[in-house]
């Protein structure tokens, strides 16, 4: 039987939420995803604390977390300054890099262009693979956007093989504000599948309830085999204004 990866997300629920969690909290929630057998744990951003003011505390995280064995700790980053503070920790082991096909989001989330961020991608690239470290990237609005922008499966796919000749093996396709339906899942996936047979792709989707189930088939059978989840169903958008997605939740069980 072929295995899938679940890369559980509580980084994802925590830097949308409105009270700042105790850092000993965050450190004691992450050793009990390890404890029921998470193995792959989206934990801790290194961002601006101006801009989320929930993980300002991710080295403090780390250390109190402690050494963990044969668990994989993905750390996001949105630029030099952040990979460096990543490496510094010596907890991390992927680093994780938001793109996107849409340049709104790009300007509102990370304030690049796309070309600002395909040179970070680069250069960051070469300091995981300096500090020994994996990379995923990720690409946010990859089933549409509420800005208008340029949208395909056609660029979806383009954009995954670009990261992919940048030498990041792992390619995460995020339906950032949770437009798609089990039919564009599929196709998208198959899409990105066909351009990049060699890379490990994954999904970050987010959902109602009832839709999730049928959504996580329609990629499983599209051939995705790596799938973001978090417990509860939080989730948190904070640059997707003008979408329609207070009330989706994203589980997968």
């Amino acid at each position: 039987m072929e295995s899938i990866k679940l890369i559980e997300c509580p980084r994802d629920a925590w830097q949308g939420l409105p009270r700042q969690i105790p850092t000993e909290r965050k450190a004691e929630y992450l050793r009990g995803l390890v404890a029921v057998g998470f193995r792959h744990i989206d934990a801790v951003s290194f961002v601006s604390p101006k801009a989320v003011p929930q993980m300002a505390d991710s080295e403090k995280v780390l250390e109190q977390l402690g050494p963990l064995e044969d668990v994989e700790i993905i750390g996001i980053v949105v630029n030099e300054r952040g990979a460096e503070r990543a490496i510094a920790t010596g907890a991390v082991s992927t680093l994780g890099y938001p793109c996107s096909i849409s340049k709104t989001f790009l300007r509102r989330n990370q304030n690049q262009s796309p070309e600002q961020n395909e040179e970070l991608l680069k250069k960051i690239r070469k300091q995981a693979d300096e500090a020994g470290l994996a990379m995923v990237a990720y690409i946010s609005m990859a089933f549409g956007n509420p800005y208008g922008d340029p949208w395909s499966e056609e660029k979806v796919a383009q954009a995954a093989e670009t990261i992919v000749s940048l030498g990041v093996r792992s390619v995460s396709i995020a339906d950032t504000v949770g437009a798609a339906d089990p039919a564009l899942v599929h196709r998208v996936v198959a899409a990105v599948v066909r351009e990049c047979p060699e890379c490990e792709m994954g999904i970050h989707m987010h959902s109602t309830r009832a839709e999730a189930v049928p959504k996580v088939l329609a990629a499983y059978d599209a051939g995705c085999r790596r799938f973001d989840s978090a417990i509860g169903g939080k989730w948190a958008i904070h640059q997707s204004r003008g979408a329609e997605c207070r009330h989706q939740r994203r589980i997968f069980n």
